[in-house]
């Protein structure tokens, strides 16, 4: 057939077309080349299928060695289709494991010390290879070790062998078009009953049957799997077209069955059509209606404290010693900021556009600029005093957000008060839209040293770059409050905090300075740090947390760093929180609802009763699971048992994809993306690192549930999903109890070997003393002979 006519939009020649043409209207004609667009549409769509599903187009077909996230290598059966790689578990049952799009992958030969030959399949953008649907519609594939996203490493046994893959996927990669539709034509000519190794068309018949290596015959679209993987999600070209053409139905009767019935056939034939978007269930939120902020310097930190106070501050200290931990002392309403910690944790937040900032820069260097800018954001709102938030109940939970009105995002926050004693509150923040995530515990301890005090905050966070890998970890300065017995009551940040990012090797130090003995005003809330590449310092910082803060580089010219004006705080991020109506007993702003409406009506009594009656009622179901044998289990975060660090059971650590994720959303505390298709979720396994500093809390760690991407997944598959989750549990338990049986064996047979050596060194000293009794006989014996004949000879 000639190409040209091959490669036209419309069937036909254009005699035909031209000459229909002039006898329809201008309407008619646009109908028809509808209808035609259409058709043709169809069969590109059925060529594809037919491609991926006719066992007879295989351009070559083998086992090779691919390497997984965790670095280690799986051997797998691969089949190579023009445009497509599918992998499988095994040739003969079709276990599925998943489909490598070749036209959006570059190829390129990889260097490697172990045998074989090494090549590198990867998309040039670090988006994912994988399509969505398997060859049978499979929307999972089969279980193995996660592959990553958005490249393959892959190994065959010899040179000639992994030379001839390349050359083939060079073939695929290039000739897509060409070969799909010469194998349909030379695969529907061969018996589909004959063995498998006859119905393969062999590439290099290919190559010459065809001339490709002439490049006259190449008319190829590289897109063309592509358009065929990821559709639109409506038929028509634009909003427009689609209106126009409900126009003309409704208008003109004539022909109306026949564009009907074509468009319903298309629709049952096309499996690639988005389905219609199906209404989101989230968390109700509402903006926050009032903010305290507080004011820059030392006036805003202190606490005139009243005659009626100053005595429940001397009953106080009566029940305390120097180096004493307040966690279990009950410190008294007055001093309390009405909300709970779990919520404090939050301030640092209301500036997160500049992580989205530093998400998208790209130099190291201003990234790690941007977030230590972004941390020192999270400071200078303050309550006015000294105060401080309630102490959280076990089990309970907070959650806002704030939405980015510039990139249309929105940033959740999730905390969970894990433990109680020690008191640890867990948090993860994210934003996948804008390609951030951050997670972290916090261990609160407070220290008497008798005319001041200071509340440490035990635990790192983690912020992460969804799109480059990065982790930049970091601590937080302890509060520091003097003048309890005498002088001025006052609040101040101090100690030396790290963020570090180990990928990239910048870190930064910050110190937050307590005002000396003899210091002025300007002296108060001092902070200064350092911004540096290994060892080397790029940038010194100077100033104040709750104000300016000035940044000197290698140009040793100062400029503002970061100043929270009155501009800049105008400019902050909105908060929202839920409902109240929408709220669980256990969330904090329902929780302790009657100690805050009693603190802001200045009744310190009901406001000390009503907290008296939430910390009985935790004490009381404490000693409940105790006397019960029963542990408690967190709702939102799991400890995991080797390093001691809490994670969140929903964590979508994955990068934004927006060819599919479509918009980020929360329900009961589960932090969800409505996407266009369900694909399985590739899990990058988490790094084990040394065990936290904190100790393991009262509350134990459960078995992690799957992660939650998409709230439209039907019932039948979350129910498979959860069976194959209790499956893997049954199958752990089993394992660790034949560990458990291993170990006592072990055990069993150290003790006989024990018994062994002891009862063998008990009876070896009798042998050892005859032996050396006996030597010694022999040696005097030939002294004396050596004697009698030195005597002879000198006679």
């Amino acid at each position: 057939m000639d190409h040209g006519s091959e490669s036209k939009l419309f069937n036909g020649s254009e005699k035909d077309i031209s000459l229909s043409s002039s006898k329809l209207t201008k309407k008619e004609s646009l109908k028809v080349q509808k209808k035609n667009y259409r058709e043709e549409k169809k069969r590109a769509t059925k060529e594809l299928l037919s491609t991926i599903t006719d066992p007879s187009v295989i351009v070559m077909a083998d086992w090779l060695k691919i390497r997984g996230t965790l670095k280690s290598w799986t051997k797998l059966w691969c089949v190579l289709k023009p445009g497509v790689l599918l992998v499988y578990k095994t040739p003969k049952n079709g276990q599925w494991v998943g489909t490598v799009l070749l036209n959006a992958c570059e190829l390129i030969e990889r260097p490697s010390k172990k045998d074989g030959f090494c090549f590198k399949l990867f998309h040039p953008l670090e988006q994912s290879i994988w399509a969505i649907k398997g060859p049978k519609g499979e929307a999972v594939g089969s279980i193995t070790q996660p592959l990553p996203s958005s490249y393959l490493i892959i190994r065959a046994a010899s040179e000639s062998d992994g030379r001839c893959w390349m050359d083939a996927l060079e073939l695929a990669l290039k000739c897509s078009s060409l070969l799909k539709r010469t194998m349909i034509r030379e695969g529907k000519e061969q018996d589909l009953n004959s063995s498998a190794d006859s119905t393969h068309v062999s590439l290099y018949g290919l190559l010459r049957a065809n001339n490709l290596h002439s490049g006259e015959n190449l008319p190829l679209n590289d897109s063309e799997i592509e358009r065929h993987h990821f559709k639109d999600q409506d038929m028509y070209s634009d909003k427009s077209d689609k209106e126009n053409d409900h126009e003309e139905s409704d208008n003109d009767g004539l022909g109306k069955s026949e564009e009907s019935d074509s468009d319903t056939s298309e629709r049952q034939d096309d499996s690639y059509i988005d389905p219609e978007p199906i209404d989101i269930k989230e968390t109700t939120y509402v903006e926050q209606s009032h903010e305290e902020l507080g004011e820059a310097g030392e006036a805003a930190q202190t606490e005139v404290v009243s005659e009626e106070n100053k005595s429940l501050i001397w009953t106080l200290l009566k029940q305390v010693r120097p180096g004493m931990d307040l966690s279990k002392v009950v410190l008294p309403t007055f001093i309390l900021e009405p909300r709970s910690f779990l919520d404090k944790l939050s301030d640092y937040y209301y500036h997160a556009d500049f992580l989205s900032e530093a998400a998208l820069e790209e130099n190291a260097y201003n990234r790690m600029k941007k977030v230590v800018k972004w941390y020192l954001s999270g400071f200078y709102k303050k309550p006015k005093g000294l105060k401080k938030p309630y102490n959280p109940i076990l089990g309970e939970t907070f959650r806002c957000m704030w939405i980015h009105p510039r990139t249309n995002s929105k940033t959740f926050y999730i905390a969970e008060q894990v433990s109680h004693h020690p008191p640890v509150s867990a948090f993860y923040v994210s934003n996948r839209k804008d390609g951030f995530c951050l997670s972290g515990s916090v261990l609160a301890k407070s220290k008497f040293y008798g005319n001041s005090l200071s509340a440490i905050l035990d635990g790192e966070g983690r912020l992460t770059f969804l799109n480059r890998g990065e982790d930049y970890v970091m601590t937080m300065p302890y509060a520091h409050c003097k003048g309890i017995l005498y002088g001025t009551m006052t609040l101040e940040l101090g100690g030396t905090v790290n963020i570090t990012c180990e990928k990239t090797g910048y870190s930064s130090t910050i110190e937050f300075k307590l005002k000396p003995f003899l210091g002025n005003n300007d002296s108060v809330n001092q902070v200064s740090g350092k911004i540096k590449l290994g060892k080397e310092v790029l940038a010194i910082l100077e100033g104040h947390w709750d104000s300016e803060v000035t940044i000197t580089e290698k140009t040793d010219v100062s400029e503002t760093f970061w100043n929270p004006t009155s501009d800049i705080k105008q400019r902050r991020l909105p908060r929202y929180t839920v409902k109240f109506e929408e709220q669980d007993d256990f969330e904090s702003e329902k929780l302790w609802q009657q100690v805050t409406r009693a603190i802001n009506n200045k009744d310190q009594t009901e406001a000390t009763q009503e907290k008296y009656i939430l910390e009985e009622a935790q004490r009381k179901s404490a000693k409940e699971r105790k006397l019960k044998g029963e542990e408690w289990t967190c709702k939102l975060f799991d400890q995991d048992p080797v390093t001691g660090e809490w994670h969140y059971k929903y964590a979508d650590t994955r990068p934004w994809d927006p060819l599919n994720d479509m918009i980020q959303f929360e329900k009961d505390g589960t932090i969800q993306t409505k996407v266009r298709h369900r694909t399985p979720m590739v899990n990058v396994p988490k790094i084990k690192r040394k065990p936290a500093s904190q100790k393991k809390g009262e509350c134990g760690f459960s078995s992690p549930e799957p992660d939650n991407q998409d709230s439209s997944g039907s019932e039948a598959q979350l129910l498979k999903l959860n069976t194959r989750i209790r499956k893997k549990g049954a199958d752990l338990g089993e394992l660790q109890s034949a560990i458990e049986s291993i170990k006592e064996t072990q055990e069993d047979i150290k003790r006989d070997i024990m018994a062994l050596r002891n009862r063998v060194t008990s009876n070896s000293p009798p042998v050892d003393y005859h032996f050396l009794q006996f030597k010694h006989y022999v040696f005097i014996l030939l002294v004396v002979l050596l004697q009698l004949i030195i005597n002879f000879l000198f006679k």
